[in-house]
């Protein structure tokens, strides 16, 4: 074979990989069998809890996978560099402190849910499992907002559009979702508060169209909680309003 035909046939095998790449990342854009079997493994994989509060982000991870694999833009499912990090950190971090206290304190008293937390109860003055839990609430964080948040969004946005009533029915489906994800371990409680933290967290998503401050306000959120939970605190923040 001389270099032109070699040259030729190399050039050949090169068109045929990106055809075959192309048709891959459009077989995972799509809504297909591969497309449908992958959105399923991401969303009930988004953030694996074992025993003594051993966490992986699967779903997370397979959602960043799918979106190097698809040839989807990052900034799809929310990947966009804010005009300002402290902004985004510190806002992310006041948003999340403050709407745990709201939801504690008032909210979730007006739904009728008990004072305390009988799912992470446990944690209370639990130094062992404490480096563990402050590690499960960090990861939840960038786990669920990137799959609830970032792919399913992405997904739902493909299948709706963009317009504002069709970001309003994916706030309301996603937000429902995210309830129903913290059913089997937190009860209706959980669910309930589940979903209003997914409507607004949703919310800030849809108008910003960026997930970081969304990613730091629901890890904050958590952490509030784990704080208010380690420290015996449910009670007098339950009650803080309604006696």
């Amino acid at each position: 074979m001389d270099g032109h035909s070699a040259e030729t046939a190399k050039t050949t095998d090169t068109l045929s990989q990106a055809s075959a790449d192309d048709r891959l990342a459009r077989d995972f854009r799509g809504f297909g069998p591969l497309g449908i079997v992958t959105a399923v493994m991401i969303v009930f994989t988004a953030n694996l809890v074992f025993s003594n509060m051993v966490t992986v982000p699967v779903g997370a991870v397979l959602a960043l996978v799918w979106v190097r694999l698809s040839h989807t833009p990052w900034r799809e499912i929310g990947y966009v560099r804010p005009k300002s990090w402290v902004v985004a950190v510190a806002g992310g971090i006041a948003i999340g402190v403050a709407f745990k206290f709201l939801m504690k304190a008032i909210v979730l008293p007006l739904f009728g849910a008990g004072p305390i937390n009988p799912a992470y109860h446990f944690l209370t003055g639990n130094r062992e499992l404490l480096p563990r839990a402050v590690w499960v609430m960090v990861v939840a964080g960038f786990a669920e907002e990137t799959v609830f948040r970032g792919f399913i969004f992405e997904r739902l946005g493909k299948l709706l559009g963009s317009s504002a009533r069709a970001k309003a029915t994916i706030v309301l489906i996603t937000s429902t979702l995210f309830g129903l994800a913290h059913f089997h371990d937190q009860g209706l409680a959980g669910a309930e508060q589940a979903t209003i933290v997914g409507l607004v967290f949703g919310s800030i998503f849809a108008f910003t169209g960026t997930i970081f401050m969304v990613m730091v306000a629901h890890s904050a959120f958590d952490l509030t909680a784990l704080a208010i939970i380690y420290l015996d605190l449910e009670s007098r923040v339950a009650h803080s309003v309604f006696r």
